[in-house]
């Protein structure tokens, strides 16, 4: 079956910065939302998650795969998620390069854990809670951050700034 890709929504387009609600029905029809967001993921330039609010979709859903980027970690590979929460953030904070589907052209330096305890529900509704780190778990934290009506470039650290945090 051929899946018709909406095009991603790109900044300054409001429905971005809106807080996306629950998915409280989890059915074939979200099994096939997942794979719009798949394909749509998958068409994009280097992408290696999305989230349904990207596509104009203001349901907490993101689909991502870390085995997918230039340098690919150990990873949980395809992960479509209904309702992802990160429930525990441990270890070093992160400095790391991010970018965007929505915000194409800019990428900027985004402090974040690398390690993180996510729980979500599949498209069947099983409860999971996985333990991800590294770049995978950068992924899964700048999705998560979409449901929220955060963009990456509300979280880009300057260079002053890093310069003040590390006491120089």
């Amino acid at each position: 079956m051929q899946i018709q890709v909406p095009t991603i929504l790109k900044l300054p387009d409001e429905r971005l910065r809106r807080v996306a609600e629950p998915v409280d029905i989890l059915d074939a029809a979200l099994e096939q939302s997942f794979a719009v967001l798949d394909a749509a993921m998958r068409a994009g330039p280097g992408g290696v998650g999305i989230a349904a609010p990207q596509l104009g979709i203001n349901r907490r859903m993101v689909v991502v795969d870390a085995s997918l980027g230039r340098h690919p970690s150990r990873n949980h590979g395809l992960l479509c998620m209904a309702n992802p929460v990160v429930v525990e953030a441990s270890g070093a904070v992160a400095l790391g390069r991010e970018g965007c589907l929505s915000v194409p052209d800019w990428v900027g330096m985004v402090q974040r854990p690398k390690t993180i305890r996510v729980r979500f529900q599949d498209a069947a509704g099983v409860r999971h809670e996985i333990e991800s780190s590294g770049f995978e778990a950068r992924v899964i934290q700048h999705e998560i951050d979409h449901l929220d009506g955060i963009l990456f470039i509300d979280r880009v650290v300057s260079t002053k700034e890093l310069v003040r945090r590390m006491g120089r």
